[in-house]
């Protein structure tokens, strides 16, 4: 899907010229709007760019150059039907080529859900590009992931073999109703942005990451992501990176007592955390806020260079 097959009420809402680059063979889409240092904001299952239309001008404005990439399979990116195309390390790549190929330098990164471990990764590989990070309703190492996977229903039970394709494929189970249950403000994303995540994964063979990417999750030591994720944990807790973690207060999935004090423990020169209105997909409830504490954070980091 191009940015011209939205449909109008969807493109009314995001208005933002459409790019594109070829990644290790395939088409990525991003924006990329404003001048100065860049500000680079990622997305996790199911969501793409979109989730972060509220935010885009809000950091432009303040002087900022922002880059949203929709991860392969995703939003408009190219959608490969095949499941050995969708691994962490492979989505990791793809970020990587993208950030390489518009040599992009004094990076704020800004992680959410698998933005965390894709973006992460990038980074804590990437130092010399870096400037800052930005973590929201997200984790960076093996076990346990959250509560909430693993648990045989839903989580599990969605991701199992036959089922999983079942319900996230052709009933479109997370793509559809699951982006609705992880908002508070229910009634307002059905009127203003069910559309957009329905729309650019219209078929069970393009929502074939929906079920797929989440089996990465590690759910017990032999799971073929741990040393991934035991890697991040380890090259996280090394890392000077200024850190800003902002949580969502009604996340239900990376709830914030346990997941944003532990990066806190892992990061305590970090600024935060900060609670905000939000489920899982906090962008959707509290997206101006959200651009606002980023903004705020890199005057601040702006004026403490100034004085050096």
């Amino acid at each position: 899907m191009f940015d011209n097959a939205l449909p109008e009420e969807i493109r009314v809402k995001w208005p933002f010229t459409s790019r594109y680059a070829d990644v290790n063979g395939w088409r990525m889409h991003y924006v990329d709007e404003g001048e100065g240092d860049p500000v680079v904001l990622l997305h996790g299952n199911p969501t793409w760019g979109f989730l972060y239309r509220d935010m885009i001008e809000p950091i432009v404005r303040s002087g900022r150059r922002v880059i949203v990439p929709d991860m392969i399979g995703f939003g408009l990116s190219e959608k490969p039907t095949r499941e050995q195309a969708h691994t962490l390390d492979g989505h990791a790549a793809n970020l990587t080529a993208l950030m390489r190929q518009l040599d992009l330098r004094r990076i704020m990164l800004v992680c959410h859900d698998w933005g965390g471990p894709t973006g992460l990764s990038f980074a804590m590989s990437n130092p010399d590009r870096m400037r800052a990070l930005t973590l929201m309703s997200t984790w960076a190492w093996p076990m346990p992931p959250a509560e909430f996977h693993t648990r045989f229903f839903p989580w599990r039970m969605m991701h199992a073999p036959l089922v999983g394709p079942y319900l996230l494929g052709k009933h479109r189970a997370l793509a559809g109703r699951g982006v609705y249950l992880s908002v508070v403000d229910r009634q307002k994303f059905a009127r203003d942005a069910q559309l957009a995540y329905e729309t650019v994964l219209p078929d069970p063979a393009s929502r074939l990451l929906t079920w797929v990417w989440p089996r990465w999750i590690p759910l017990d030591e032999s799971a073929r992501a741990t040393e991934r994720f035991a890697w991040l944990e380890q090259e996280l807790s090394r890392s000077k990176l200024p850190t800003l973690i902002v949580w969502g207060r009604e996340d239900e999935v990376f709830d914030a007592a346990t997941f944003s004090n532990r990066f806190k423990q892992m990061l305590p020169h970090a600024e935060g955390p900060l609670l905000v209105t939000g489920r899982h997909f906090l962008q959707e409830d509290s997206g101006p806020e959200i651009a606002d504490l980023i903004r705020l954070f890199l005057d601040r980091l702006d004026k403490e260079e100034g004085a050096r």
